[in-house]
Parts: structure tokens; C-alpha cells; sequence
């Protein structure tokens, strides 16, 4: 079974040795599980949110990159209407018929995903035909870099690629995989997650045109500018954070409800001010401002990587991290308050750069529990990591990269 050239590989990856194994093995397994003799390759990554906390979904501003953890994938059309994906690691495969996605219970787990995925893609518009996928991940689950949308992006490549012909864009494999968490998971998400995967590089989006999203390139690297992402998994929280999760789009909606509209995108921060006696939930006040502020800095932070100023870069990282730490309020779960990983996290964080004099750190994502984000200068990473990971333990820190390429057939 042929795997991906070195040159494939090498334009995804920056190297064509390490991903070749990988293929290799996934390939192998592939085989091993269903028969197969060939297969189509696919790869699609996590993301890294930069600026624009919890703003997507009320039609706000967000720049994000894609990492260089990515979720792969070997597959192949296997004539039928079922679907059935085996992912490493995990002895349960996820089987899917078409013909009876009504059955599949909202809510239980990735087979519901799927499902959703699969109702979302026709009612969109798009053909669905059963495949066989071997898929494998080092993107990190349940902790802010969007495993759920790798896979969910990984799966909609597959989809575009056998049955529609690659007429399917980016903005299409998001709102599929927003039709499914919105619907199968109950999770009023955004498309930032699912868009920032299919892409890739780093990219400014604007989310006021619903569901056909604004987005543009930006040039920009970190490390060209003597700094590394690092993300530090903090630990998954013990709290069912679904509820919280979906309470911020909810009570800036209610903020928007007040002024008159329904997407805070739609109306700005004077109105607000002027209506704030009129909104009995002092949270969604915050939660608004938050809103218009992180839409100013999305704007700010663009025009400042134009101008490639990364002081004001880092500046308006740190105004953004705390921003969500105090208005957002998406720090820690109020199930169990007492449990702080992500605050006590970025405190830890906050005395290494202190001692150095330099780099920036903000929680990363979601929130409540799981991620943060932290820009370090390379000279002093290796330090950095070293250090926190007397807290958190060293292989649940992360140092990384943005890559160039989002969800593609390789």
C-alpha cells in the first residue's frame, strides 16, 4: 500500500521522515482492520486560538492558526451506507448506517457526531456513501486545541474528496460540524474551531455573516519573531462544563436581546452602555463587553502583525487573557469553584515570565477547565517547560508551531 510522498509530506509536516512511520503505520492498520489494499491519506489539524475569546458565535472576530498536531486518517469507499471508523486506541469502532441515523441517540458520544455530521452534510446539500477509515490523533482531547473539530474536519475531507468532487469549502465542512454539536451534542458552539482547522496558517476571520464567514491569511509567525507557543494542558476538570460552555453565547444573546437584535455583532458598545441598567444579569453585561472589547483588539492585533510590531502583539494577548479571566469569566467552573487549574496555572505562568521579563500567557480556548496559552521567548522554553511541568508534568506541555495546512487529502 502506497503511503504519501515525501514531498506531500514534507509541504504538510516540514519533514517527510517522522510522518512517513506514521503513515506507514496507519496504513498497516488500516489494512489490518478492513481488508483493504489501498487507501486514500487524509490529515486535519488542531487549532490554536490567538485572540477572540467565545466571539465567533455572536458573530465576532477571531485570529487563530492551525497546529502542528493534526488528526490522520486512511480511508476508502466500501459500497454500502454504513460508515465505520476505527480509531487507535479505542477497541469500540464507531459504526454509522445512513439509512437509519434516527435511531443513533443525540448525545452518545462520537457515534452521535457522526451521525449529526452525516444529517447535517445532506441538509446541506452535499452526498454521503459509507466508507471504512482507520483514523489516528496526537491533537489533545479535551483540552482547548479542538480535537472534536480535527476529527470532525478529518471526516468532511473524506466526504468531500470520495462523494462530492471537492466542491465542498471550508465554510461548508464548518457548518456541518456546528450542525452536528449544536444538534447531536447540544453544545452551542461556533464555527471558530471547525473553520481555523479546515484552513489553516494563521487567519483573521469575521463571523457576522453567519454562516458564510469572513476570513483572510495573515503572514505571521511567532518563532520568526523569537517566540514559541507552548500549550499547557492543565488537567481535565471534573465538572460536566456543557452547561457553562453554552452559557456564554447564551447570555451575550441575552445582552443582545435587550438592545434589540439578536447577535451582539449587530449593534456596538455605546448601545450597550446605554441599556445596561435595563439587564438585570450583571454577567451578561461583562460578557458583553468582553465581546466589544476582543473584537477592538482582533482588529488591533491584525493591523499590528501587518506592521510585524509583535510588542503590541504580546500586549494585546495579555489584555485579551485577562479580559476573559475577568469579564468572560471563563477561568474556572462555578460547579466547583475550588478547583482552579487554569487560574492556578496561569498564576505559576505568571511568575516565570515575570522573573524572565518577557513573553505573555492566557487561557486558551473554551476555558472553565483544560488549556492555557503561553508565548515564551526561544531562548527560554526549554526553561519554561521544565518548569511547569513540575506542576502539570512534562507530557502535558506543548511546545509548538502554526502550520500552513489545513484539512487536505495528502
Amino acid at each position: 500500500m502506497n503511503i504519501p510522498s515525501s514531498e506531500r509530506l514534507e509541504k504538510v509536516y516540514g519533514e517527510g521522515i517522522k510522518s512517513a512511520e506514521r503513515f506507514r503505520a496507519l496504513a498497516e492498520q488500516f489494512k489490518e482492520k478492513y481488508g483493504h489494499d489501498e487507501a486514500e491519506f487524509f490529515t486535519a489539524p488542531g487549532r490554536t486560538e490567538i485572540i477572540g475569546n467565545h466571539t465567533d458565535h455572536n458573530g465576532g472576530k477571531v485570529i487563530a492558526g492551525s497546529i502542528d498536531l493534526d488528526t490522520i486518517g486512511a480511508a476508502l469507499p466500501n459500497n454500502s451506507n454504513v460508515i465505520r471508523i476505527t480509531s487507535e486506541g479505542y477497541d469500540k469502532e464507531i459504526v454509522v448506517d445512513l439509512d437509519a441515523l434516527e435511531s443513533v441517540v443525540k448525545g452518545s458520544g462520537t457515534v452521535a457526531l457522526l451521525a449529526g455530521m452525516m444529517e447535517g452534510t445532506q441538509k446541506f446539500g452535499f452526498q454521503v456513501s459509507g466508507f471504512d477509515a482507520y483514523v489516528s490523533t496526537n491533537v489533545i482531547a479535551a483540552a482547548g486545541v479542538s480535537s472534536s473539530a480535527s476529527f470532525e474536519m478529518l471526516v468532511c475531507t473524506i466526504i468531500n474528496h470520495f462523494f462530492n468532487d471537492g466542491v465542498m469549502s471550508c465554510a461548508d465542512y464548518a457548518k456541518i460540524g456546528k450542525y452536528s454539536e449544536n444538534v447531536y451534542w447540544n453544545k452551542a458552539s461556533g464555527m471558530m474551531d471547525q473553520m481555523a482547522c479546515a484552513v489553516g496558517g494563521p487567519v483573521l476571520f469575521d463571523f457576522a455573516n453567519g454562516s458564510q464567514p469572513d476570513y483572510r491569511p495573515l503572514a505571521f509567525s511567532f518563532e520568526k519573531k523569537g517566540y514559541r507557543l507552548v500549550i499547557v494542558n492543565t488537567g481535565k476538570g471534573h465538572a460536566d462544563l456543557s452547561e457553562e460552555y453554552s452559557g456564554i453565547p447564551n447570555e451575550m444573546k441575552e445582552a443582545a436581546k435587550a438592545l434589540g437584535v439578536e447577535l451582539l455583532c449587530e449593534t456596538d458598545l455605546d448601545s450597550l452602555l446605554a441599556h445596561v441598567n435595563e439587564i438585570s444579569n450583571d454577567r451578561a453585561v461583562l460578557r458583553a463587553i468582553h465581546f466589544f472589547e476582543e473584537n477592538r483588539r482582533v482588529d488591533e492585533m491584525a493591523a499590528a502583525i501587518e506592521k510585524e510590531d509583535i510588542d503590541t502583539v504580546l500586549k494585546l494577548v495579555k489584555e485579551s487573557g485577562t479580559s476573559s479571566w475577568e469579564l468572560l469569566q471563563n477561568c474556572y467552573s462555578l460547579q466547583d469553584c475550588k478547583e482552579q487549574k487554569i487560574t492556578t496555572t496561569l498564576a505559576l505562568t505568571e511568575l516565570f515570565l515575570k522573573g524572565i521579563g518577557d513573553g505573555v500567557c492566557r487561557v486558551h480556548g473554551g476555558g472553565f477547565a483544560g488549556v492555557i496559552m503561553c508565548l515564551v521567548p526561544l531562548a527560554e522554553t526549554d526553561n519554561y517547560v521544565r518548569y511547569i511541568a513540575q506542576y502539570v508534568g512534562e507530557s502535558n506541555v506543548y511546545p509548538m508551531n502554526i502550520r500552513a495546512v489545513g484539512a487536505v487529502r495528502i
